[in-house]
């Protein structure tokens, strides 16, 4: 260790020496004891103290508290890390951990450790997770995110994924290329001031609310996981989440698609915040992971655009609202649209560009927002297919009544999507308007990706601090806290799109209360949460109106019921999904078949109504229950059974968490996508006949589904 950092922890340990005097309301701490079985039984508080570390007077009484009541609401300092290491001449290797809060050194660690690249004995990863959990435990602190000089995974192919999968941590991979670029010397630096560095560049990519930073490039390319810089799931762990033939046909297609270099761009209107932009971080993040060229672009955003927009779905939604046609502003949507495509997409270098010019070989339209371009990719590139992907629910019976408004906005709609080569949408075909030849359509269902912040696995400590993150936001806007594990809960997903769902939800619950009044359980509390799409600009006041309503009509219930729009956090939702007793779905919202989808993983109970692609997920008394919207009493008894029938919730949990198929994952994403990117690049005139792309794909590659499997 160099003088530098001798230096700085000699002033630290000074500092932490006054602090040390006069603890002894704090000597009689028992370091020997385990967190409470009743929450799962966590190490001993003398096995996660570091030696070397003098802890202050606060962290010691928040381990006290930990050990003593439970990790489940937690107040952690934010923490960030860098690491490096060298190899060294007796095999072993030397490695450093800088350790950071946003602004100072906080402590730092060095040690050898032995690789053994023959038997696959990664001692690196090993030592590092161990260490951080350590430190973690014993100075009430969480890690938000991992600076990593890339030469470290030339020796550690595991720490990155370990780092997110197992310890919650952005692991951030900086190239040594680019340090050297910027700074001749790296090479030269210790190894304790090159972690130093990757510590400091680490906390460069996250936010104010320590979420990383997304960032929109030239051409609006969303660069997606910070260009690539964080590495959370290995091609190895995505292997074990799916069947054999699902991955084969996926890598058959894949391979096909490298290997002809085809690329292929999507379009969608915005970067975050609703389930679509959540499906294409995840299919990027898998494709790169295959070394595939599909890139994904979102316009400049413009005031306004939005507003009409929503109104367009809602109409197609059956939600009329009180205008006519001639008051919606589509010409605001499409000269928005074209102007984007002419600053950013049609110029040289653009995906729009025809292929011969460098432009992409595939282009996709992401629902109706972007329906705008589809004429003008024809127009650039006629032989060029391209395929329109809708996301959103339609009520074909009031779309085919001549006169009607929902006629009048899909006549606009088709006008510029007939242009397509594909129809996708969800496999309700139902809901499919007349006018779209069968032919042209393919069937994707709504998918999740298990290593998201929204899906993976959490551990307790982890869990808890995500807890004290949704009270805090509570308390600042004076709603009720979240009370679990001492109260059980029901989660209600909530899109913020409607007062009148956010309505039902209050009035199911009213009346589960009514029937949970004669029985001898404590009620639950009700949690009405979402994340609502980025873009939407009527979500706050649609939010306001359901605080109004909670107090003013559903008083008696307000110290049992919280609601809230969350922040970007995606472990926040993850958690209280993950331990909810039952999950609600009763909204029409495009994104919620995501919600319902990544209950279903966390092995949640699901109530939801016909809509959308809930109905394609939810098997009707297997993994959850379907309601008419507005049956408040089936709703309320089927809540009751759950809450008071042991086995029913267990039998419906274990069949969520089994029952979600290969192809609602991001594994079974990415073999549709590439499977209709290799056919339609051989073949423009390529058809789906109205069938499942998943089930074509294993059809084409000799893994067709069985009669169980599907």
């Amino acid at each position: 260790m160099n003088a530098y950092f001798k230096t700085r922890q000699a002033a630290c340990f000074d500092r932490q020496t006054q602090l040390h005097q006069g603890l002894s309301s704090c000597d009689n701490l028992n370091y020997n004891l385990a967190f409470p079985t009743k929450y799962g039984t966590c190490e001993p508080m003398a096995q996660l103290l570091l030696p070397h570390s003098l802890h202050s007077l606060h962290m010691r009484r928040g381990a006290l508290i930990a050990q003593t009541d439970c990790p489940c609401h937690l107040a952690l300092t934010k923490l960030y890390c860098g690491i490096s290491a060298v190899s060294k001449d007796d095999g072993t290797f030397r490695v450093a951990l800088a350790i950071y809060d946003t602004l100072y050194l906080r402590d730092f660690h060095d040690a050898d450790v032995v690789i053994n690249d023959e038997t696959g004995f990664d001692g690196l990863s090993d030592h590092l997770i161990d260490y951080l959990k350590s430190y973690e435990r014993g100075n009430m602190a969480k890690f938000i995110g991992c600076g990593i000089s890339s030469s470290v995974l030339d020796h550690s192919g595991l720490l990155c994924s370990r780092l997110w999968l197992e310890l919650d941590i952005v692991p951030i991979v900086i190239p040594a290329s680019a340090e050297t670029s910027h700074n001749g010397h790296w090479i030269e630096k210790p190894i304790d001031e090159q972690a130093d560095s990757m510590a400091r560049k680490s906390i460069m990519c996250f936010g104010p609310s320590t979420i990383p930073r997304l960032q929109v490039g030239w051409h609006g390319v969303v660069q997606v996981s910070l260009s690539g810089m964080a590495h959370m799931a290995r091609l190895k762990d995505y292997e074990g989440i799916c069947s054999r033939e699902m991955w084969e046909t996926m890598k058959l297609y894949s391979d096909r698609m490298r290997e002809r270099n085809i690329k292929m761009a999507f379009f969608s209107a915005s970067p975050q915040g609703g389930g679509v932009p959540i499906e294409r971080h995840a299919l990027i993040r898998f494709s790169s992971l295959l070394g595939l060229a599909i890139t994904w672009q979102v316009p400049k955003p413009r005031r306004g655009v939005f507003g009409v927009t929503k109104t367009i779905k809602n109409i197609l939604r059956g939600i009329e609202p009180n205008q006519g046609m001639e008051s919606l502003d589509i010409t605001l949507l499409i000269d928005w649209v074209t102007e984007n495509a002419e600053r950013y997409w049609l110029v040289e270098g653009g995906p729009l560009q025809s292929p011969e010019e460098g432009g992409a070989d595939i282009v996709v339209i992401d629902d109706l927002e972007m329906i705008g371009l589809i004429p003008l990719a024809k127009a650039a590139a006629p032989d060029r297919p391209v395929l329109y992907c809708s996301h959103s629910e339609m009520r074909n019976d009031l779309i085919a009544r001549t006169g009607t408004l929902e006629n009048a906005v899909w006549d606009f709609v088709w006008d510029h999507t007939k242009h397509a080569d594909a129809f996708l949408t969800y496999p309700i075909p139902e809901s499919l308007p007349a006018s779209v030849p069968l032919e042209k359509v393919g069937y994707l269902s709504p998918t999740s990706d298990w290593f998201d912040g929204l899906n993976k696995g959490l551990s307790m400590w982890d869990m808890g601090f995500y807890t004290h993150l949704y009270n805090s936001q509570c308390y600042k806007f004076h709603m009720t806290e979240l009370r679990w594990p001492s109260r059980k809960f029901i989660f209600a997903i909530a899109s913020f799109e409607s007062a009148e769902e956010l309505s039902m939800i209050f009035s199911y619950y009213e009346e589960f209360r009514c029937l949970i009044s004669e029985r001898n359980v404590n009620p639950p509390q009700l949690v009405i949460c979402g994340n609502g799409s980025a873009d939407d600009p009527d979500r706050k006041l649609i939010y306001e109106d359901a605080r109004r309503e909670l107090e003013n009509d559903y008083r008696r219930f307000q110290r049992d019921i919280s609601v809230m729009i969350l922040g970007e956090s995606d472990q926040v939702l993850n958690v209280l999904v993950r331990n909810s007793h039952v999950v609600l779905q009763l909204s029409s919202s495009e994104d919620d078949e995501f919600k319902v989808a990544q209950a279903l993983h966390a092995g949640r109970p699901v109530i939801t109504s016909p809509f959308g692609g809930n109905s394609v997920q939810i098997k009707d008394g297997v993994n959850g229950f379907i309601v008419q919207p507005g049956d408040k009493k089936a709703a309320a008894e089927h809540l009751i059974n759950l809450f008071t029938d042991r086995r029913l919730h267990e039998r419906i949990s274990a069949a969520a968490r089994t029952g979600m198929g290969d192809e609602l994952t991001t594994v079974g994403n990415a073999a549709a996508w590439c499977f209709l990117g290799y056919q339609f690049a051989a073949n423009p005139t390529f058809n789906c006949n109205g069938r499942l792309v998943t089930s074509l794909a294993r059809d084409e590659a000799g893994k067709s589904y069985l009669s169980n499997d599907h």
